[in-house]
């Protein structure tokens, strides 16, 4: 009995050395944008940071990746998304979070996966890798997909949902985003400026 107690405790002690860095918590609206001078490496084999891709109106950030089942059921709105950034004169970029699944056990969100699935959905925009999970931990970001919407100063003034219905595009009955983006362009009010967004946990990998 002792021995297991003894077991029990050295595997609590090896939880615990390698847990998860704490995600502080998500941004809140007027807050700058955090690490956006960090680079990413994109599916084009180039780098950028957020200040590389933000546009003369701001910068359109989504957390993705290339299985979770929210993720592929919104996806379908990716294009006609960064068309209307491409029209409002906002950047647009996709982040994958998901360093667990870039791993000897996963591969689902390697570099080569992300490259065959933004071909496979043709993707317009950058897609890019986030290398430990950097910028979703500065973010506070734990789920795909996630919304970030920030201005021409780099300020948030949107985050969460993309629309209302993650099933059925046509069955849509609050587009929070494409009003967000509309709006932003504008110099108009977004409201709502934050909603609760739905998806996978971002999949982090544990720390000594």
């Amino acid at each position: 009995m002792r021995l297991l107690k003894l077991m029990a405790a050295a595997a609590f002690c090896i939880t615990v050395g390698l847990a998860l860095k704490p995600v502080p918590q998500i941004i809140t609206i007027g807050t700058i944008a955090p690490k956006s001078d960090w680079k990413m490496e994109d599916i084009s084999g180039a780098a950028y940071a957020l200040t590389d891709l933000k546009q003369e109106n701001g910068l359109l950030v989504v957390f993705s990746c290339n299985t979770c089942p929210f993720v592929l059921a919104w996806e379908d709105r990716y294009d006609n998304i960064a068309k209307q950034c491409e029209k409002q004169k906002i950047g647009m970029l996709a982040i994958n979070s998901n360093e667990a699944k870039r791993t000897s056990e996963s591969t689902d969100d390697s570099m080569e996966a992300m490259k065959a699935h933004a071909k496979e959905k043709g993707y317009t925009f950058k897609y890019v890798l986030d290398k430990d999970s950097e910028l979703a931990v500065a973010f506070g970001a734990t789920k795909t997909p996630q919304i970030f919407l920030f201005g021409k100063d780099l300020t948030l003034q949107y985050t969460g949902a993309i629309d209302d219905n993650l099933k059925d595009a046509s069955k849509v009955e609050n587009d929070y985003l494409l009003e967000a983006i509309s709006n932003l362009a504008k110099g108009k009010k977004i409201d709502p400026n934050t909603t609760t967004a739905l998806g996978c946990s971002i999949k982090r990998v544990a720390v000594e």
